[in-house]
């Protein structure tokens, strides 16, 4: 999994890298398809905005988090990556069970 951090309207230091893969770790041991994730950590008056894109096998995942502390900001947006990409694994496994299930039951049919 390659993880990019960029800033805009801020530095980042390597305690936020750190923090940013620390976390983005926990969401790679759910789904091992995360390919690629882009994360932009930005700054506007006194809100600290967090977003991120994560390109999976089949689907490209993007949310964002603000908050008055870009640590809770980065907190909020792996929760609700964490949230999309367990609903996105559970429509791949459903979809390849019915598509499974759909052959067998035209083979029962068939003689």
């Amino acid at each position: 999994m390659q993880i990019s951090v960029t800033g805009h309207h801020i530095d980042i230091t390597d305690s936020l890298r750190n923090y940013v893969e620390g976390k983005f770790e926990r969401l790679e041991r759910h789904f091992d398809n995360v390919t690629n994730v882009h994360v932009i950590l930005g700054v506007e008056k006194l809100r600290k905005k967090a977003e991120a894109t994560i390109k999976i096998s089949g689907a490209k995942v993007f949310a964002d988090a603000v908050d008055e502390d870009m640590y809770a900001a980065i907190d909020a947006l792996t929760d609700k990556l964490d949230r999309q990409i367990l609903k996105h694994k559970e429509k791949f496994k459903n979809h390849r069970i019915g598509e499974n299930r759909r052959t067998l039951d035209q083979a029962a049919i068939e003689p």
